[in-house]
């Protein structure tokens, strides 16, 4: 059966995606709520804030993706950057969920013939590929600060999360042996 590489790229963009929020739950998952709010110094961001801001991103460039822009003018960027001392941790992980949602809901309906459309993002023009891309990269920046100051964190009670250290060869070994069968 003949898969067409614009098939292919969407599930692997969809893949892609779902590892990302993976990678960024279980390290989430690791830190206390003090931790989640701690900022390393004045001029980092918390983990509370980059999902903030992750959550708002996500939820303002799939809302209607291929139909309006992707800055919403409804967004305040600036605000995502900013919590009160009423913000709660369950707050944040509704609204980085639902921002999830709405990405893994448009990126599951997109088809094929999709990805030859343009869209726009702060009035500049995008083909699909390149907001998929560029969202993707912006989401595995922001996963991987949010993994960095989670395993800071959790330090010696860190759980990796993905291949442990020193365990590369036993892997490669496991994988290349069932290759093999």
């Amino acid at each position: 059966m003949h898969v067409s590489i614009e098939s292919e790229y969407l599930q692997s963009a969809v893949k892609s995606f779902s590892t990302y929020k993976d990678l960024a739950d279980r390290a989430m998952a690791q830190v206390t709520d003090e931790q989640f709010f701690m900022s390393l110094d004045a001029e980092s961001n918390s983990i509370a804030v980059i999902v903030k801001h992750l959550a708002g991103n996500l939820q303002s460039r799939w809302t209607d993706f291929l139909t309006s822009d992707g800055e919403k003018a409804d967004r305040d960027r600036d605000s995502e950057f900013e919590l009160s001392d009423s913000t709660t941790r369950a707050q944040l992980q509704q609204a980085w969920d639902r921002g999830w949602r709405c990405a893994f809901d448009t990126l599951n309906a997109l088809t094929p013939e999709d990805l030859e459309r343009t869209i726009h993002i702060r009035a500049e023009p995008h083909s699909v590929v390149k907001a998929i891309n560029r969202q993707l990269t912006h989401g595995a920046y922001h996963v991987g600060q949010i993994v960095f100051l989670a395993k800071h964190f959790a330090s010696g009670a860190w759980q990796t999360l993905t291949i442990p250290r020193r365990a590369s060869q036993a892997l490669n070994a496991e994988m290349f042996a069932r290759k093999r069968v």
